[in-house]
């Protein structure tokens, strides 16, 4: 098992090329189930939960294969519709095959999904839609197993507890455009990656329309083709690496960053006292000042604040000046985060699902151990700031949404080695 060792106190300076987005290239690869052409899916992250996926395919009966950045996924049937536990309870993103195998092959036996241990994800949604558009679904020994010799389009709504739900949204829209009829999905997920699966089974040759806002109609068709695809860039790595920039108080270009999907992101950061500037090659992030000054955020649904970016802003507030309040309205038990934030000299209380973080002048770098994807990036942004040096173990979380964060951020000036723990 590998850690990271972090020597803080550089400022980070130069260039960061963004990868393809890990969230949107897992529906994309799993969609690739609805045809028996070949597809060929370019900007693909070099990530363990892709590396996931493709072993998930090569388990269903596809050839699929990933080479410098491009996963090409061979011509054939699948001739198996069970995805084990095995492989699907490692990642919650494996659930999307559950739509693609049961609106292509009429029947779907999907293990329930794992993941980083966030609090309950449930998948009600997901069995809503499905059922929806005529799936005879049971729940036996772990496994959903699903049934539909035909589904048949309908009008859905999505809206659940916490909001609209990314994967849910993706596994109707899946199952949808191979049925008969049309299909209103109401409350769909806005988020870029849905809008890119869209795109990616619009160019496959299914009838979208609606994309990129909360009514998704979709006219059945009666097959898909092959189609070669690139993947939109990864807004939460990008977005990850702002929040570096100007914890650190240096000066990053990032390249392929797309402003307009982290809108959200950049009007906190700005209060902040950061400065984002876009250019056609991507956006240019800095602090304006020497000091981070204190913000108050609420993670919401697409176009809202992103949960994926709550513990990385987590450590830049934790330096600013005053008193800063962090909700989380999508996972309120996503903050496992604060204990490792506070034993490197953080000041956060947690109430409920309110985290009041009262802003220090200095971390220290000590041991800690990751929990889960999104926190790991926290933990190595407040390494990156902390004086002395930072160990972060069971950094396995950070290759599953990351690639190659290390020698990305040692290009630019970090001080960052993993080793053998």
């Amino acid at each position: 098992m590998d850690k990271l060792v972090i020597e803080g106190g550089a400022p980070l300076a130069g260039e960061i090329q963004i990868s393809g987005s890990k969230n949107a290239c897992l529906p994309i690869l799993a969609a690739s189930i609805l045809t028996e052409d070949e597809c060929v899916i370019g900007n693909v992250p070099e990530l363990k939960d892709v590396g996931t996926m493709i072993k998930i395919l090569g388990a269903l009966g596809k050839n699929a294969r990933i080479d410098s950045g491009s996963v090409s996924v061979k011509a054939g049937k699948i001739d198996n519709v069970t995805a084990s536990y095995d492989l699907v309870s490692t990642m919650r993103a494996s659930i999307s095959v559950l739509g693609p195998l049961l609106g292509k092959y009429g029947r779907a036996k999907v293990s329930f999904p794992g993941g980083c241990v966030i609090g309950p994800r449930p998948i009600d949604l997901h069995l809503k839609g499905l059922r929806a558009l005529g799936a005879d679904i049971r729940i036996e020994e772990g496994y959903i197993i699903a049934d539909a010799p035909r589904l048949k389009g309908a009008r859905v709504y999505l809206g659940g507890h916490f909001g609209s739900s990314v994967l849910a949204t993706a596994n109707t829209l899946s199952a949808a455009v191979l049925a008969e009829g049309e299909t209103v999905i109401e409350d769909a997920a806005c988020e870029p990656e849905v809008e890119d699966l869209s795109n990616f089974l619009v160019a496959m040759g299914a009838d979208i329309s609606g994309i990129g806002t909360p009514t998704l109609v979709v006219r059945g068709v009666d097959s898909l083709r092959g189609v070669s695809y690139d993947v939109i860039s990864d807004r939460i790595e990008a977005g990850t690496y702002m929040i570096a920039a100007i914890l650190t108080g240096g000066r990053l270009s990032l390249k392929n960053a797309f402003a307009g999907h982290n809108l959200a992101l950049i009007d906190k950061l700005s209060e902040c006292g950061g400065v984002v500037e876009e250019h056609a090659w991507g956006l240019e992030v800095y602090r304006r000042g020497e000091d981070i000054e204190a913000t108050h955020i609420t993670t919401l649904t697409y176009p809202g604040f992103p949960t994926d970016l709550q513990a990385q802003m987590m450590s830049l507030v934790a330096l600013s000046r005053g008193i800063s309040v962090i909700t989380e309205k999508i996972y309120p038990e996503r903050f496992i985060n604060i204990s490792e934030l506070n034993r490197m000299g953080a000041d956060i209380m947690l109430e409920g699902s309110s985290a009041i973080i009262n802003g220090v002048d200095r971390l220290s770098g000590t041991r800690v151990m990751a929990s889960d994807l999104r926190a790991s990036a926290a933990l190595v942004l407040a390494g990156l700031v902390a004086e002395g040096v930072t160990e972060i173990s069971r950094i396995y979380h950070l290759d599953r949404g990351y690639e190659k964060i290390e020698k990305k951020l040692s290009e630019v000036g970090a001080k960052i080695r993993r080793e053998s723990e």
